[in-house]
């Protein structure tokens, strides 16, 4: 029972949340030790919160879950875990969490309250509408970079990462759905509603749109942020950022994988070590040069 508890919060999931550092890692705060914890402690409340609505969603898809081939084995929809315990699950990660979150800052629990009932909203709803659906899950990532600049005292966080950030989910969000497309085939509109609004020809003209965008807007933050190193020496980050998007095409389109992109972050070692050097190169410039 516990382990099949365990597996429900998708604790994989938690990497996500990861983005509530941007605002400490970009203002250049990582040596401020108050900021730190108050950033860490946030981000453990965005891993419980998340994973309440983890819960609520296998909930809620609870019967389209049982006919797909990979997510019939999860505890909710093979019956391991009960829903009235799913439920009670939930209630309790968002209670506490939100909790946790007022105690930290009123602005950091409104902008975890906003994400949750996005999210019960998308589970319930919106997810059923095409490129809607993909819209709200990279809003989640912008909240969680909202989540980090409301726990500190910014002095020059460039709204540039927001852009970056809104073009970067989208384009993972719709890598998911064709990936998602791709192995479902025929079967997709059976399992989720919102593919009879896909085509592959269609994403892949969302994704290439999405990638060039993602490319530009980071490329302009490097040289055009307000607490950037004069020399322009942000731009050396450019390559990185490069091969990941390029790798994770090709991951998606001749792999056939990306269904679930945190575990090809951490599976994938071409681009878990993209990943690496990125964040090595971005410390060294930001508080190293």
């Amino acid at each position: 029972m516990l382990k099949d508890i365990i597996s429900s919060l998708r604790l994989k999931q938690w990497l996500k949340n990861s983005f509530v550092l941007a605002a400490l890692v970009f203002d250049r705060q990582l040596t401020n030790l108050p900021a730190v914890q108050r950033t860490v402690a946030g981000i453990f409340v965005f891993c419980f919160l998340s994973s309440s609505v983890y819960v609520l969603n296998d909930i809620f898809d609870i019967q389209a879950d049982q006919m797909h081939p990979v997510k019939k084995n999860r505890a909710i929809a093979s019956g391991r875990i009960s829903v009235p315990l799913a439920i009670l699950l939930a209630i309790i990660l968002a209670g506490s969490s939100l909790l946790w979150a007022w105690q930290l800052s009123s602005n950091f629990f409104y902008v975890c309250t906003v994400y949750l009932l996005m999210n019960l909203a998308y589970s319930k709803w919106l997810k059923h509408v095409p490129i809607l659906d993909v819209m709200i899950i990279a809003a989640g990532f912008v909240l969680r970079v909202a989540a980090g600049v409301s726990l500190i005292q910014v002095e020059r966080f460039s709204p540039w990462l927001y852009v970056v950030t809104t073009l970067l989910s989208l384009f993972i969000g719709f890598g998911k759905r064709r990936a998602e497309l791709n192995l479902l085939a025929a079967e997709a509109n059976q399992h989720r509603a919102v593919f009879d609004g896909y085509t592959l020809a269609f994403l892949d003209q969302l994704i290439a749109i999405v990638s060039a965008t993602t490319i530009i807007s980071y490329s302009l933050y490097t040289f055009s942020a307000p607490n950037l190193p004069a020399n322009h020496s942000m731009m050396l980050t450019i390559p990185f950022v490069l091969y990941g998007l390029f790798r994770y095409l090709f991951l998606l389109q001749v792999k056939h994988s990306g269904g679930a992109p945190e575990e090809l972050v951490i599976n994938d070692r071409p681009l878990l070590i993209a990943l690496i050097l990125w964040g090595i190169s971005v410390i060294v410039i930001f508080y190293l040069s």
